[in-house]
């Protein structure tokens, strides 16, 4: 009996300790802490990932987190005050895909409910509720086969805003139960509450909804406070005009059937005045060639701040310069490097709010000592290329600028030896033209000098090839020559004998219509002489039979006449 009670009693302590440990590792978590908040668009955030480890030695865990990239913008990640030390992989993070990996560990064992593996930074981007969950996870027990143990995980959900409503230091009056909810303000001309804004008349702009029957408004430079029970109104935009500088606050609250709502602190910053007038200073130069002068300035803006300055060289794109990165009065601004000459700098200095103030000085930069030519052709060939030999400072690098007949520049580099000597071979010949070349010396500073003066130079054939080019040329010219000879020729000799038979034709058209005109003529001559013959028959004929018989005689005589006299011409015409 006493060893069946001992048999018992082994068997509950080994299920006690078997459900105990189960029991232990369906709690055993990752979390993050906060699990839930507020926060304010373009504002920044921390989130820390914990484990629970519900009273068992724990030596290692990992873990991969996903976020809404459209939402939340991962900043850093921090292992800082971590309870791991040794990490098989760094935490990296993709802001694309949005995803969070990390593995980490620990030759200790950690026990404890709230220990820190990693630290992530956020910013907010947009109005949303954004949420960062675990995808996957484990937890492995310090029990010497590294056992995962993880029971949960809890991610977080994050409540993105445009604005917080900022609780008053007074104690907020008991609202009804279904009074209006906080008023939800934006604004065309003030849409961030945390940056500063030059223009004076803030205007805002609400909803009402359907059961609200009062607004009260309140605009001052308390952050918290009542607009109180009177009403302003029922409005849907309020537009204050002529607001001195400053930080204020714009205070708004609904009424409806069963009371005032709760209140909505808009925070607005106005900021007209330009930073402090200032002076450029420029730091004294060993070289007046130093092709990058050293300029200090600074100033203050005693509302919103200096941001950045605005560096301008001559009409060239002014460059910023953020107040941020130290500049410029404890951090010099050194210039890019310029050309020689004078030179107009302009700095204008903006603070948050755009608006700015500016200051101008003049540097005057001396060139290096100018590079000459001196071995150079007058004339080359196609074949040939172009080879020049100079003189400078040693060490410095020669720019050749080559340009054919004010065209496009080619632009060459060689260097001078240690005694200023230097030599320049065009990698490939230069096609036939007049052409200018000159050059230009440049220190390891990047100081330049000026041009030496242009030399001009023309490219050509060589004797041999412009002898054979005139040969060419001639040989061409006389068969061309030839060829226009030959043809009118034939041109000629092709129209006469087109005239030829042309004529021959004629002759022939003209002989048969002669001969046509006389055998007509004739035939007409008898008719009428058989006519004038039956008249002068007729005896006793009148004076009108006698006129008309005389008129007939002298028609036909003078016809006859006038018909071989033509006749004779065209055959005159034609022989």
């Amino acid at each position: 009996m006493k060893n069946y009670s001992l048999k018992l009693k082994i068997i509950l302590i080994f299920t006690f300790c078997l459900l105990a440990s189960s029991a232990s590792a369906t709690t055993v978590s990752l979390y993050l802490s906060p699990s839930s908040a507020n926060y304010i668009i373009d504002s920044t955030f921390s989130v820390v990932v914990r484990i629970n480890s519900v009273g068992v030695s724990v030596n290692a865990a990992e873990g991969t987190l996903v976020f809404n990239p459209d939402e939340l913008q991962l900043v850093n990640v921090s292992k800082s005050n971590s309870i791991f030390s040794l990490w098989t992989t760094e935490p990296t993070f993709s802001n694309s895909s949005g995803n969070i990996f990390f593995a980490g560990g620990t030759p200790t064992n950690f026990v404890g409910n709230a220990g820190k593996v990693i630290t992530i930074t956020f910013r907010a981007k947009i109005t949303a509720l954004a949420q960062v969950n675990f995808s996957s996870g484990s937890i492995l027990a310090a029990d010497g086969r590294g056992t995962n143990i993880l029971g949960s995980m809890r991610g977080g959900n994050y409540n993105l805003s445009a604005q917080v409503i900022t609780p008053s230091d007074e104690e907020p009056p008991v609202t009804p139960y279904q009074a209006p909810a906080a008023p939800v303000i934006s604004s065309a001309t003030h849409s961030d509450e945390n940056k500063w804004y030059s223009n004076i008349n803030p205007e805002f702009i609400w909803k009402l909804p359907s059961d609200v029957t009062e607004v009260s408004l309140l605009f001052h430079k308390k952050p918290t406070g009542d607009p109180g029970s009177i009403s302003d109104g029922l409005m849907e935009s309020k537009k204050f005009e002529d607001v001195k500088d400053g930080i204020w606050y714009f205070h708004i609250k609904f009424r409806n059937e069963y009371g005032w709502g709760k209140i909505t602190h808009r925070k607005v910053l106005i900021d007209t005045q330009p930073p402090k007038p200032f002076e450029i200073e420029k730091v004294q130069r060993e070289d007046p060639t130093d092709p990058q002068p050293v300029l200090i300035f600074e100033t203050a803006d005693e509302l919103s701040g200096v941001e950045y300055y605005r560096v301008r060289i001559n009409n060239e794109e002014g460059i910023r310069v953020d107040k941020k990165d130290g500049c410029c009065k404890t951090k010099p601004y050194r210039l890019m490097s310029q050309a020689p000459g004078l030179h107009q700098i302009e700095v204008k200095a903006f603070d948050r709010a755009g608006n700015f103030s500016k200051a101008t000085t003049e540097i005057e930069i001396l060139p290096i000592e100018t590079p000459t030519i001196t071995k150079f052709p007058k004339s080359l060939g196609l074949d040939q290329n172009l080879i020049l030999k100079g003189e400078s400072l040693p060490d410095v690098r020669i720019k050749v600028f080559i340009q054919k007949e004010k065209r496009e520049l080619a632009v060459s580099k060689v260097k001078s030896n240690e005694y200023g000597e230097w030599l320049f071979i065009s990698g490939e010949s230069l096609d036939k033209g007049d052409y200018q070349v000159w050059v230009q010396a440049q220190d390891e500073r990047g100081a330049l000098s000026l041009t030496s003066p242009k030399i001009s130079f023309w490219v050509t054939l060589s004797p041999i090839l412009r002898f054979g080019k005139i040969v060419i040329d001639y040989v061409s010219i006389m068969i061309t020559l030839i060829v226009l000879i030959i043809g009118a020729a034939v041109i000629i000799f092709y129209g006469w004998y087109r005239i030829s038979k042309w004529q021959k034709r004629l002759r022939r058209e003209t002989k048969e219509a002669t001969q046509t005109v006389a055998k007509s003529f004739r035939s007409l001559r008898e008719e009428i002489q058989e006519e004038i013959e039956k008249l002068d028959k007729k005896p006793g004929l009148s004076k009108r039979e006698q006129q008309i018989r005389d008129k007939l005689q002298k028609a036909i005589d003078s016809s006859e006449e006038l018909i071989e006299k033509e006749i004779k011409d065209i055959k005159k015409e034609l022989e």
